[in-house]
């Protein structure tokens, strides 16, 4: 944006020209983004936000000067969740931020197979494990959405298990258990006791840099790669999954659109029934699924 001026600007001013500056560095959804950043600032849902600009309201000039902060900030490609410092997932708000993955839309179909099989269970208390929680996304909707469920959030990163930990304060949950541990070794106690094992695991392959620069330069890589093939830690997660699962239990992983024969193949070749995969919202495979 330009330079701040004296009188106060029009809210629509400042997201239009936000959104042509988002457009020349390439965010695609450049308006999107100028919407829900002036929205930030100015502590508007994008409903209010559009009912204040077609009243023509104006913002003040320490707002505008703010946006424009963080607005020359997401120009750079910085995620626009690290600027707010929040990220949406299902129903609920996530802190997220530097050292954690930022949980995408296509995962929220993920939790939805795990929590339509958990309530389709006739267990009092069926036990779940995130396996590589990050945020928590997937491990917190099981848990507010199943309260029935015992849940567990494994992460490996002390970076990212400090979101975890903030996360599941905020919603002050008081069924779900947070592990810091490498998902090949963890809750050995409860080997064989688990209803499911769910995981979105790092599986971009090593020499396939991620295009956008908000994932290359933003998401941990510990979250990201998953060796020459993309598949190593999916094959670390069958074995822990079987060793964690009770005969019958569900195993659900996402991945990457390419992938879904080679993980079927994984886990047939291991003994599961069941396998299937799964297409997300654009019809890509998406998730496989099978049974312990």
């Amino acid at each position: 944006m330009k330079s701040a001026p004296d009188t106060e600007p029009t809210i629509a001013s400042v997201v239009d020209e936000l959104t042509r500056e988002f457009a020349a560095a390439g965010i695609l959804d450049a308006h999107v983004d100028a919407e829900l950043l002036v929205g930030h600032v100015l502590r508007l849902s994008r409903g209010e936000l559009t009912a204040q600009t077609v009243l023509s309201r104006t913002m003040s000039v320490e707002h505008a000067m703010r946006v424009r902060a963080l607005g020359v900030r997401r120009a750079t490609r910085e995620p626009l969740q690290h600027l707010t410092g929040y990220a949406y997932f299902r129903s609920l708000e996530l802190s997220v931020g530097p050292g954690v993955f930022v949980p995408r839309p296509e995962t929220e179909l993920l939790a939805q197979i795990v929590i339509d099989h958990v309530r389709s269970l006739p267990e009092d208390e069926p036990l779940v494990v995130d396996l590589g929680t990050g945020s928590g996304a997937i491990a917190l909707s099981v848990a507010t959405e199943v309260s029935h469920a015992r849940v567990y959030a494994v992460e490996k990163s002390p970076d990212a298990f400090a979101w975890t930990t903030r996360n599941a304060a905020a919603l002050a949950v008081t069924n779900t258990t947070l592990v810091l541990s490498d998902l090949a070794d963890a809750l050995t106690d409860l080997n064989g006791q688990f209803a499911v094992v769910v995981s979105n695991p790092p599986y971009i392959p090593d020499d396939a840099v991620p295009r956008d620069d908000e994932v290359r330069l933003y998401d941990p890589q510990l979250a990201l790669y998953g060796g020459p093939d993309g598949l190593d830690v999916v094959r670390v997660l069958v074995v822990t999954a079987k060793r964690l699962l009770r005969p019958g239990g569900l195993l659900a992983i996402e991945h990457g659109e390419l992938q879904g024969a080679g993980v079927a193949e994984i886990l047939r070749s291991d003994g599961w029934r069941a396998v299937s995969t799964h297409v997300d919202l654009l019809g890509r495979d998406r998730y496989t699924t099978g049974l312990r």
